[in-house]
């Protein structure tokens, strides 16, 4: 590979002339994270021992003077690398970096190419353009198993992505499991039958559907995210998209128990504001707080039909609990109004429109923008008839790739909703490559359409084959990636 391969692309690189060749006696040390990280991955895909070393020969040194957090300078010369990086996410970035200057093979989990490894010699100086960025995955919706909640957080670090926003309760389904509220996973957790597509009159399958996450498969999945130093945002939403509580704990609600929605939309049934009902959630939040270090907590507050003043009050009450308890709360734009006042510290993430980013900005908080006009990658990618289940705003490659954030905003943040995402295959499809172009919004300095399609199609895709992700090709889906006869409802 070449330094013109990099994505996203870095601030400034000086290629120079040779290259080092990774061999039995190449040594990495250093930071030691990385360093692990490093000898792990590289290492499998390599088969070289990448053993340490007091002098190594690929050496991940920190140095907070060196950079701003995140970034790094990385120099390689023929006889080693030489890595100085603010922080240890910084490193970690660097590290990403030295990856996609090999092979693609070096995203293997094995060895199978039996020619040199080698990294081209140059000067590469990086660091992030926000300090958030972003990913928001829905496994309310369908489930999605930890083994691949595990994988979406790597493709996240590949893409030096930081934040993993996980939206673990809604209307169709109760992810996370609370020891003192077992109904919430015994039948929160379930649907007897989804929503086929959002045609004109609904269709359903007869398959139940569902599953939750045990506190220990989420400290689980907060442990692999540290280690590739993304931050795992966990969203309890309310009090609308709730109706999977309320079936689970009837008194949460406003009339007679419900069952798990099977439907995609926005439900009517919403939790009451009755002190009792704002014990109950300080208590799940308490036990979201255990589970999750996340300095940041979602409270969601998005979509409450009905809405009263009561309910802007019951925001506040759990909004102020988790500042409480030293966290940060963060809720979707709608909380702006309905929770006015709201705490000092909660930051906004603006969905709707720039409208509700400047709002937040001129009422003293960080914002996150995640608008729904470019970054929900449950919309459809073309207008052609084989797209499948073609819902929300013509979200292309290129449209992604075209936004321009604000530059005083805290990050920027894509959306995976999973209402028609209902495997890993579906979830592949929908976020790749659109990902890849949100990742260099989010990372760098600089934006070159043309040439981030270039570096897409000659280097980056052949990352996302070695890695088994399944994108949507740029000229239009497979055979098997189509929905034949399941309706969309496009905007």
């Amino acid at each position: 590979m070449t330094w013109d391969s990099l994505l996203p692309r870095p601030v400034l690189v000086r290629p120079a002339a040779g290259v080092l060749e990774l061999d039995e006696n190449t040594t990495v040390g250093g930071e030691p994270t990385t360093a692990d990280w490093f000898r792990r991955h590289v290492g499998a895909a390599t088969g070289l021992p990448l053993a340490d070393a007091e002098r190594p020969t690929v050496e991940f040194r920190v140095d907070p003077a060196g950079s701003v957090p995140g970034g790094y300078r990385a120099q390689v010369r023929p006889d080693g690398v030489e890595v100085v990086a603010h922080d240890a996410a910084g490193a970690h970035h660097a590290a990403q970096t030295l990856r996609q200057l090999l092979d693609p093979s070096a995203y293997r989990s094995a060895l199978i190419h039996y020619g040199r490894f080698v990294l081209p010699c140059g000067q590469v100086e990086d660091r992030p353009r926000f300090s958030w960025r972003g990913c928001h995955l829905d496994v309310a919706r369908h489930f999605l198993p930890k083994r691949e909640v595990l994988r979406f957080v790597e493709l996240l670090a590949m893409h030096k992505l930081n934040v993993l926003h996980l939206h673990l309760t809604d209307d169709q389904g109760w992810r996370f499991e609370v020891p003192r509220f077992p109904e919430l996973t015994r039948v929160g957790a379930w649907r007897k039958r989804s929503m086929v597509g959002r045609g004109p009159e609904p269709e359903f399958d007869s398959r139940p559907h569902g599953g939750f996450y045990t506190a220990d498969d989420l400290r689980e999945i907060v442990a692999h995210a540290a280690r590739h130093h993304v931050t795992v945002v966990p969203e309890i939403d309310v009090p609308g998209h709730s109706q999977a509580a309320i079936a689970a704990y009837p008194e949460l609600g406003t009339g007679q128990r419900p069952e798990v929605w099977d439907s995609w939309g926005v439900s009517s049934d919403i939790l009451n504001t009755d002190p009792a009902t704002a014990d109950f959630y300080r208590a799940v939040l308490d036990h979201v707080m255990e589970v999750f270090p996340s300095p940041v907590i979602c409270v969601g507050g998005d979509e409450v039909p009905g809405i009263t003043p009561e309910h802007g009050a019951f925001l506040r009450e759990l909004i102020e609990h988790v500042h409480a308890r030293g966290r940060r709360a963060s809720g979707w734009d709608e909380i702006l109004d309905a929770a006015d006042p709201l705490p000092a510290g909660t930051i906004i993430a603006a969905w709707r429109d720039e409208q509700a980013a400047v709002r937040a900005a001129e009422r003293g908080h960080d914002v996150v923008l995640c608008p729904e006009s470019h970054f929900y990658f449950d919309h459809r990618q073309a207008d052609h008839p084989d797209e499948p289940i073609p819902v929300g705003f013509l979200t292309t490659l290129e449209k992604v790739y075209g936004y321009q954030p604000r530059p005083d905003v805290l990050g920027v943040q894509a959306q995976v909703w999973s209402e028609h995402l209902d495997t890993p295959r579906r979830l592949d499809y929908a976020a790749f490559p659109r990902l890849s172009a949100f990742a260099e919004v989010a990372w760098s300095q600089q934006h070159d359409l043309a040439d981030f399609q270039r570096r897409l199609v000659d280097h980056h895709l052949p990352r996302l084959d070695a890695c088994g992700v399944e994108y949507r090709p740029l000229g239009g889906p497979h055979p098997w990636q189509t929905r034949p006869g399941v309706p969309g409802r496009p905007r």
